[in-house]
């Protein structure tokens, strides 16, 4: 790691941001430097480029059958040693071109520390002998849900699953910003990596999965074993894969790659398989190796008209219009919402909202519209007053109950159809915790917020539910085909 801090800079920095509201940045003159040039890759710009472009030019120029009207969304890159791996890494050649996106998340699993959640390093740049890459400021923003990721430095000068794939996407791509992300452990991570990740995606945005296939087999039995899992991850069989022991050091990063291929119709495509055997290594003893290429058509489009996400304390301001709009009706004071933080353009765009209260954690009122027909500030507005006053499941809010009120304000993406064949492929399509649900049956229809995951957790039970709000039997999503349409939310309650 190298530091170039002026120490009279760094005084009046701390002077100007003690000033401030604290906010989580990167570390603005802190470089990652390479840890394994000149062990897994080449030391030097020239023998690193120059063992690159060798690779390269064993690539033959095949023909990739790339689905019609489809673009490239995402590869899988093997990240052993180049004289092992390069040959297979190097066939995303055929799919990455110069300038084609400018932001690339790259997902590496843990090898060697060991911690929950996942990691994204601090720094400002990773640097490789092929120069620096700026991180993106997405990856700060990612690092404030620090129950999912956290800076782990120690990982930063251990792991080598994100560092050595970049060699290849400097030479074939260049100009772009990164998020680096090392996968560690915990319950529906890929899950939960997917969620935080799924707003990201746009034409712009390379998602990378860096992973070797099966370890230390017999040459024979690991041909075998990663031509099924290779078949296991063309398929997009998650289920299978969760359960196969070895078949991929990278698993979680390639899970996530098949979440979002599930859920955007993504086609993978294979590039290359070969196996240490082919190459450098002995075949008493081979680690296998895959290139696998993802492409999207138009699925992706609304993803390229995501709306603008909002960061805390613009969700904050929301909360207090909230309540201070629920205390003008009752004739009671609180604390106001600044009148120049209302004034942000932000505020006025047409989005779904929801306002939901709650007294000792019990709901006592939740009203909102699915449709973007107002502005932000106009539907908080009128939707904390509904919830207050005018939910039929309870009774008008009574002012001595106020001060007792958690108020907490949703923000809506525009709902879309969710295409499945049937009950099983719905299952697997819908993303606890993330979407939102609106299920329609003739006139029936009924809706939950993803914040209903954390008391109906199983999709089936949630379903089930769901139907039955709309007055539907619980098995009505079983039994017919109901129309299914999902949103996403962001939300926000007032901080403690």
């Amino acid at each position: 790691m190298k530091q170039n801090i002026n120490p009279f800079l760094m005084i009046f920095l701390m002077f100007c941001l003690a000033c401030l509201t604290p906010v989580e940045t990167a570390n603005a003159d802190i470089i990652r430097e390479p840890v394994y040039a000149g062990s897994f890759y080449p030391a030097t710009r020239s023998e690193l480029k120059a063992s690159i472009e060798q690779l390269v030019s064993q690539v033959k120029p095949v023909h990739v059958n790339q689905p019609p009207h489809t673009s490239l969304k995402a590869i899988i890159i093997p990240h052993a040693g180049y004289i092992y791996a390069g040959l297979t890494a190097a066939h995303v050649s055929r799919v990455l071109k110069e300038n084609r996106f400018s932001r690339v998340i790259v997902m590496g699993s843990d090898h060697r520390i060991g911690f929950q959640g996942c990691a994204i390093s601090d720094v400002s740049a990773y640097e490789t002998p092929l120069g620096s890459i700026r991180i993106h400021g997405d990856a700060v923003r990612m690092r404030r849900d620090k129950n999912l990721f956290q800076a782990v430095p120690l990982s930063d000068r251990l792991e080598h699953s994100v560092e050595v794939v970049l060699p290849y996407l400097q030479y074939f791509l260049i100009g772009f910003e990164l998020i680096p992300i090392v996968t560690g452990q915990g319950p529906d991570l890929d899950k939960r990596v997917s969620a935080a990740i799924d707003p990201l995606l746009d034409q712009n945005t390379l998602l990378v999965a860096s992973s070797d296939l099966s370890h230390y087999l017999s040459y024979k039995d690991a041909v075998v074993r990663d031509r099924e899992t290779i078949e296991i991850i063309l398929n997009l069989e998650a289920d299978k894969l969760i359960f196969r022991e070895n078949a991929a050091c990278g698993k979680i990063p390639i899970l996530i790659l098949i979440n979002m291929a599930r859920r955007y119709g993504w086609k993978p495509v294979l590039l290359h398989y070969s196996n240490s055997g082919d190459t450098a290594g002995d075949r008493s003893r081979v680690v296998g190796y895959g290139a696998i290429a993802f492409y999207g058509g138009p699925s992706m489009q609304h993803k390229i008209h995501t709306p603008q996400s909002f960061d805390e304390h613009q969700g904050q301001t929301l909360v207090r219009l909230a309540r201070q709009t629920i205390a003008e009706k009752l004739g009671k004071s609180s604390i106001k919402a600044d009148p120049e933080d209302l004034k942000e353009t932000a505020f006025q765009a047409r989005r779904g909202t929801f306002v939901t209260l709650t007294i000792d954690k019990q709901l006592r009122g939740c009203i909102g519209n699915l449709d973007p027909s107002e502005s932000i500030l106009a539907g908080i507005k009128r939707n904390a007053i509904n919830a207050a006053f005018h939910d039929p499941r309870f009774p008008p809010l009574k002012a001595a109950e106020l001060d007792r009120v958690d108020i907490e304000v949703s923000i809506l993406t525009e709902p879309y159809p969710l295409e499945y064949l049937g009950s099983k492929d719905l299952l697997a399509k819908l993303r606890v915790n993330v979407d939102g649900v609106i299920l329609r049956k003739g006139t029936a229809s009924a809706t939950f917020l993803p914040q209903v995951w954390k008391q109906l957790p199983r999709p089936e039970e949630f379903l089930s539910h769901l139907c039955m709000k709309a007055g539907l039997s619980a098995d009505t999503w079983r039994k017919s085909h109901p129309e299914i349409l999902i949103y996403q939310v962001q939300y926000f309650e007032a901080a403690k």
